[in-house]
């Protein structure tokens, strides 16, 4: 980082030293790119050059806006830290959190919204304040924020919002239209829920004694009868109802929970001359 990025860093004695620390996990793809294009001059003629120079300065922009956003997110991660608690301090500067952080930004493709960007930066802020989930917990959860599209993560928190929500009652609470059965919607719809299902994060409600053992049902449908429906159940079944799995919870407690803003600073940046505080 140059000597203005730094500025930019919470004034403290321990907050720039960390924030430094961390983006230095997050680093190393810009150096990368100076090495390839001085391999490339040597081996394209001025035409073929000519035509790689426009990709290359897209790709380097697109590097420096990737940066960019690591920045923004170390630092919004920080902002959140309370760095007088000596637990959260030695967290930070453990292995095992910088290991945290490498698998996150080397994830970093997958933070193509700033939804995602946000649950990432909530993930690694939880991560550093609360030991309630273990490390390996956290890398699967950054996994589900890389995998999951945006609409994954709304069905999640559709479900959280609402425990005991149907399929029916998901669907109408994205805000979407009604659709045919044979429809790719709905197509779409039965994955996103097979999805959820699968992976462990949602799952059909299901009552538990006092143990936390669940209970079998007591009768089951053995069948259709005569007089019964003679189609499908729909993708938009309005009877039986989902609620979270316990490891479901914890992402949306980790994941999609922010944590309050414990420090404030000014940006310094000329396109900020205005000052706002973030």
């Amino acid at each position: 980082m140059s000597d203005e990025g730094n500025k930019k860093f919470p004034e403290g004695r321990k907050g720039g030293k960390y924030m430094r620390g961390a983006l230095n996990a997050a680093g190393g793809l810009i150096p990368f790119a100076g090495g390839l294009i001085s391999a490339a001059a040597g081996a394209w003629g001025e035409h073929e050059q000519e035509r790689a120079n426009d990709f290359f300065r897209h790709w380097i922009e697109m590097l420096r806006a990737e940066m960019g956003e690591k920045e923004k997110t170390i630092l919004e991660i920080m902002q959140r830290l309370d760095l007088h608690d000596e637990k959260i301090a030695g967290r930070i500067q453990s292995p095992e959190f910088q290991s945290l952080l490498r698998k996150s930004f080397r994830d970093w493709a997958g933070a193509e919204s700033e939804d995602k960007r946000s649950f990432v930066r909530n993930l690694l802020a939880n991560a550093a304040s609360s030991t309630v989930c273990s490390d390996d917990v956290i890398r699967l959860f950054m996994d589900w924020i890389k995998n999951f599209s945006e609409l994954h993560l709304a069905v999640i928190g559709k479900v959280y919002n609402q425990n005991g929500i149907t399929r029916g009652g998901i669907w109408s609470a994205l805000g979407r239209a009604p659709v045919r059965e044979d429809s790719p919607e709905a197509d779409l719809f039965k994955l996103l829920i097979r999805d959820l299902s699968t992976g462990g994060i949602i799952r059909q409600h299901r009552e538990v004694d006092y143990n936390g053992n669940f209970i079998k049902n007591s009768s089951r449908p053995t069948g259709m009868s005569r007089g019964g429906s003679n189609v499908h159940k729909s993708a938009f079944d309005d009877n039986e109802s989902y609620e979270l799995t316990a490891l479901g919870d914890q992402f949306v407690h980790y994941a999609m929970t922010d944590i309050p803003i414990k420090i404030e600073y000014k940006a310094t940046h000329a396109s900020d001359e205005a000052g706002h505080n973030l």
